[in-house]
């Protein structure tokens, strides 16, 4: 139910809805992991590989931005229960550094779970680093629940 400050998926429930959904989302390898859901919270990681690189051998703003987009989706499906037609009205992200060619985290937090929207943003590091390499704030449409 929309506006849940405690997760109604768990990290497994929410892999097991992903790999049903978007089974196509992980050729060539899983490299997008959800490691964890907490209250309003959920980390995600973007393991590292050579396709995400970009010239410069930096990771792409591309793979950036999906990884963000992926973080909101997982927290807000977290909170919300697997409702696959939830989509992405706005991204907006703001890229700070240079990423090196290593893994990146991804920490997204709701700062508003309504019943048609959630907003959030999310800020993505990598471990060792000196700061936040991108910053994202992003807009979640959450289709009507059907009256059973």
């Amino acid at each position: 139910m929309a506006g849940e400050t405690h997760p109604v998926m768990t990290v497994a429930e929410l892999e097991r809805f992903m790999d049903t959904a978007f089974p196509q989302m992980h050729e060539g390898g899983r490299l997008n992991v959800i490691e964890e859901v907490g209250p309003m919270t959920a980390r995600l990681r973007l393991r590292y590989s050579d396709r995400n690189l970009r010239p410069g051998g930096t990771i792409s703003g591309p793979a950036m931005m999906a990884l963000a987009d992926y973080a909101m989706y997982a927290v807000v499906l977290a909170h919300i229960g697997p409702v696959a037609l939830a989509v992405t009205t706005n991204l907006n992200i703001n890229f700070l550094r240079k990423p090196e060619p290593a893994d990146i985290l991804a920490e997204a937090k709701l700062l508003k779970l309504g019943q048609r929207l959630a907003v959030g943003d999310v800020t993505m590091w990598q471990e060792g680093g000196e700061g936040a390499v991108a910053h994202v704030t992003s807009t979640y449409s959450i289709p009507p629940r059907r009256q059973e």
